[in-house]
């Protein structure tokens, strides 16, 4: 049986005191939430932390969806089940509710965190694809003061984020902005498995042009050391009519920009090939959504 090293147990009675006890603690100590990803590689001993925090009691503070006419905040210990069940946030963003269906099992969704899913920094997850497709920002909280990063500086390596020893996310924010679409698509191996390749789009169409491609965002997960954005893919759609055409370049460019490993999923060039046709499946939906007026 795999078991983790030993280590002692704090449990957090406020957002304050947690950070407190990370101060006290330093590297030595981590927070959980869920735990669905932090405890196997304990028990693997890819990971080895003198203590944790427990935060589960910080629901009140951290745990929401707030709708507001231009940003959607969402707290760190939002479940993932608060995710997909929540209409307000897929009327906004579909995206949220396509990807939540497809991540692992109602037992993880029940639990699993949208922070925790971000600060566990893993190249294959579903979630960080979602915030960088909608160009999110995390707030970051520590004894000194919030600050924030937005989701394209917020990884800096595989398992690696912007958050330091004695801090702790607190809120992801999204900009809201009319004629928004957005989809989420994915390829696994088996229901609720992480992703072969899987890949967010957002598009937001110019109505005093007739629909024309105002901005586009694509990310996509799998496919390199973290959650991939897709600059050359926002400059190729801007301004032109969304068409197949223009769904096929973006993919092409999507096959061309990333990075992925040969590996125990599938090869470098199968992952490619994934990752350009997931691309333009999400663009597909996501001006289909945009132009139904379903966010």
């Amino acid at each position: 049986m795999q078991v983790p090293a030993p280590f002692e147990y704090e449990r957090a009675t406020s957002v304050e005191h947690a950070i407190g006890l990370l101060e006290r603690l330093g590297s030595s100590a981590r927070l959980v939430a869920g735990g669905h990803s932090l405890l196997p590689m304990m028990k693997l001993r890819l990971a080895n932390f003198e203590y944790l925090v427990d935060i589960n009691d910080l629901r009140d503070e951290l745990g929401y969806i707030r709708i507001e006419p231009h940003e959607i905040r969402i707290g760190a210990l939002t479940r993932h089940r608060e995710l997909l069940e929540s209409d307000a946030l897929a009327a906004a963003f579909p995206i949220f509710r396509d990807a939540e269906k497809v991540i692992a099992d109602p037992v993880v969704r029940n639990w699993g965190t949208l922070g925790g899913s971000l600060c566990q920094a893993d190249p294959s997850e579903d979630l960080s694809a979602v915030c960088t497709t909608l160009d999110g920002s995390c707030v970051i909280r520590g004894s000194g003061g919030e600050r924030v990063v937005p989701m394209t500086e917020f990884h800096r390596g595989p398992y690696e984020t912007a958050v330091g020893d004695d801090e702790i996310l607190t809120e992801i924010r999204f900009p809201v902005r009319p004629g928004g679409g957005s989809a989420f698509e994915k390829v696994e191996r088996r229901a609720g498995d992480w992703a072969v390749v899987s890949a967010g789009a957002a598009v937001w169409l110019d109505g005093d042009t007739g629909g024309t491609v105002a901005d586009a965002r694509v990310g996509l997960a799998a496919v390199g050391p973290n959650t991939t954005a897709l600059p050359a893919v926002t400059a190729a759609l801007a301004g032109r009519e969304p068409s197949e055409e223009l769904y096929d370049e973006a993919g092409r460019i999507a096959a061309r920009d990333c990075s992925p490993d040969t590996d125990m999923r599938g090869s470098e060039e199968y992952k490619r090939h994934l990752a350009g046709e997931l691309t333009t499946r999400a663009l597909r939906r996501s001006v289909e959504r945009a132009r139904q007026g379903r966010g």
